[in-house]
């Protein structure tokens, strides 16, 4: 029976962890895996019960790219065919990259090309010490063209012509200072320092993260206008008048609990980043 290559587990709290599942090849994406994760982020999006969701790769990398193979049998198919399979590849970094749930990338080894994308297309990234990043496209003769969007989004067009064109492998430290990664962790500490995030994530309103999301990519590319200054005078007066946003600041008056973090409860989960959550919580909690 063949292994899934992408398995999801989510916990009591409503923690996805979506977790690639090639490790002999390290997560490379193929048109499998890709269909595959495309289906899941979807369902996962859907589901109401979703509170975040965490990218992890099993075995040594968090996704080395493109699989090789699967570029050789693409280099036969006919335009149509290979063009069809490049917008499969750029619509799942798209859902990604959109999903309404926070998204945190948990980078424990290399991520080169398409692996890059997918830390570019979630909300944070933490990686541990010996992680690496790479565009090698270009080393291939083939360009990172799915991934340049939100790439060139997280350390921006100066830094892109030096990495897009050289492919050098680039380390932690320079990743931080790039902006493609929030935090390092060493390796013991990752789950733990996942699960911090997770917290904070938790402190806020579930649709009020969705709406922030939305409101950071209608602003990021915008032209500060009269449009955008009505725009998000809409977005906020629309979430003030909201059920959440009425129970907040209710919450914050009574100085109670807010409805959506009084549900949050210790979790007995079997995921490494679950548990780490739970940790994290006990501690805030004591």
């Amino acid at each position: 029976m063949t292994a899934k290559s992408v398995l999801v587990s989510v916990d009591a709290d409503g923690i996805a962890v979506v977790t690639l599942n090639r490790p002999e090849v390290h997560n490379a994406f193929d048109d499998r895996l890709i269909a595959a994760l495309t289906a899941e982020l979807r369902k996962l999006d859907a589901d109401a019960r979703v509170r975040a969701v965490v990218i992890a790769g099993n075995g040594k990398s968090l996704s080395a790219g493109a699989d090789l193979n699967w570029l050789k049998r693409a280099a036969k198919y006919s335009d149509a065919d290979n063009l069809k399979d490049a917008m499969a590849l750029a619509e799942m970094l798209h859902v990604l990259y959109t999903l309404s749930k926070p998204t945190v990338a948990r980078v424990h080894g290399p991520a080169y090309g398409g692996g890059v994308g997918l830390v570019c297309c979630c909300d944070i990234a933490i990686a541990t010490r010996e992680a690496v990043f790479a565009f090698s496209e270009v080393r291939l003769g083939l360009i990172p063209g799915t991934i340049s969007p939100y790439a060139v989004n997280a350390i921006g067009e100066r830094m892109a012509r030096r990495y897009f064109l050289t492919g050098e492998r680039i380390d932690a430290g320079e990743a931080f200072r790039l902006g493609l990664v929030h935090d390092i962790a060493e390796e013991e500490e990752l789950n733990a320092r996942i699960g911090q995030v997770l917290f904070e994530l938790y402190k806020g309103g579930p649709h009020a993260l969705a709406a922030a999301k939305e409101l950071i990519r209608a602003v990021a590319r915008g032209r500060l206008d009269q449009d955008m200054v009505a725009d998000t005078a809409r977005r906020f007066a629309a979430v003030r008048a909201s059920v959440e946003g009425r129970e907040g600041i209710a919450a914050f008056l009574d100085k109670r609990a807010v409805a959506w973090t009084a549900r949050a409860k210790p979790k007995t989960g079997t995921a490494k980043v679950a548990r780490g959550a739970k940790e994290t919580r006990k501690r805030n909690k004591a």
